[in-house]
């Protein structure tokens, strides 16, 4: 089996980028300027850079991919967001074009991600933090799951606060591994099939996936499952297993995730991580997930710890507050 890796632009278009500043103008339309000192983010195929639209000044994210590319994935990302146009948590997308070098998404300037607010709170969010996270995710997911899609590739990395006075939402980004699970017209779901190589990050893959399974909506839900226990820990067993031979990696991975208990890896955690995973490992490959079942498993773990679930009060919001009150 093989992770599947993010696909930077080759060698040349990168150099071409980093040399200066890069005006992308579409006929008829704006002028997108790339600030190419600033790279906000890596996707699965491809980099996102600091943007702006020169004729307004407004700050945009520019997803660039090689127009070269032997598997081009941004236009299939637009059509994913174009589904999801309206929902909330869903960066709002403003343009999508190709000229001879670059394929170019432009998007919603969002906020920093999970991950990079985690490592800057040394790895340690509150209870509540966590559990409003998951919270969002959930709802994402279900969106997402709702318009015949799985995600595919959970982890902290894709998931982005917004900015501003929006800083208590959760987006959900990255949809270049992104696939349908059912037909929308008749509703047929993908049939099961084994054999497949591992697609998404191996340190949250659900233990289908590592078994070569197709993947269905039980796999995200699993994924998140496993997100939570990192966010509530700070890190999971099977993190830091180096091998330079990927495959005996993802097999060291795959045997952790299969023979340790999971009130082992749920130690010290409330009881509801182990529901919330449990749950989803006991799906069926065709079943539909009970995402209501997922938020009280939440809502219960915030009450039983005497939490209050309410926006304003994430980690990276309380110390604003408390700024403003201090002046």
């Amino acid at each position: 089996m093989k992770e599947i890796k993010e696909k930077n632009l080759n060698q040349k278009n990168e150099e071409e980028i980093q040399n200066n500043n890069k005006n992308i103008f579409i006929p008829g339309k704006n002028n997108y300027i790339i600030d190419s000192k600033t790279v906000l983010g890596k996707g699965s195929f491809g980099k996102i850079y600091l943007g702006t639209i020169k004729t307004t000044g407004e700050e945009v994210a520019i997803k660039l991919e090689s127009a070269r590319a032997e598997q081009p994935q941004l236009i299939y990302e637009k059509k994913i967001y174009d589904l999801l146009k309206g929902n909330i948590g869903f960066p709002k997308i403003y343009d999508f074009f190709s000229e001879s070098k670059y394929n170019a998404l432009i998007m919603e300037r969002l906020g920093k991600s999970i991950e990079s607010l985690f490592n800057e709170y040394h790895k340690k969010f509150s209870l509540l933090t966590c559990i409003m996270i998951i919270d969002q995710i959930v709802s994402r997911i279900e969106v997402l799951h709702s318009k015949n899609l799985l995600h595919r590739d959970i982890k902290p990395d894709n998931f982005l606060i917004g900015r501003g006075n929006k800083k208590n939402v959760i987006y959900a980004i990255d949809f270049g591994l992104s696939k349908k699970y059912r037909d929308s017209r008749t509703g047929l779901h993908i049939p099961y099939r084994d054999g497949k190589d591992l697609t998404g990050t191996a340190r949250y893959a659900s233990i289908n996936t590592h078994l070569g399974v197709e993947q269905s909506r039980r796999d995200d839900i699993e994924s998140i499952g496993y997100m939570m226990v990192y966010l509530m820990k700070g890190s999971l067993p099977w993190q830091g297993k180096v091998n330079s031979n990927p495959k005996k990696k993802y097999d060291t991975i795959k045997k952790i995730k299969i023979e340790r208990k999971l009130t082992d890896l749920c130690e010290g955690l409330p009881k509801e991580c182990i529901q919330f995973i449990q749950y989803a490992r006991d799906m069926r490959f065709e079943d539909k997930p009970d995402y209501k079942f997922l938020k009280k498993l939440l809502h219960k773990m915030a009450k039983r710890n005497g939490l209050i679930m309410s926006s304003s009060k994430f980690d990276w919001i309380i110390p604003e507050d408390n700024k403003i009150e201090n002046k």
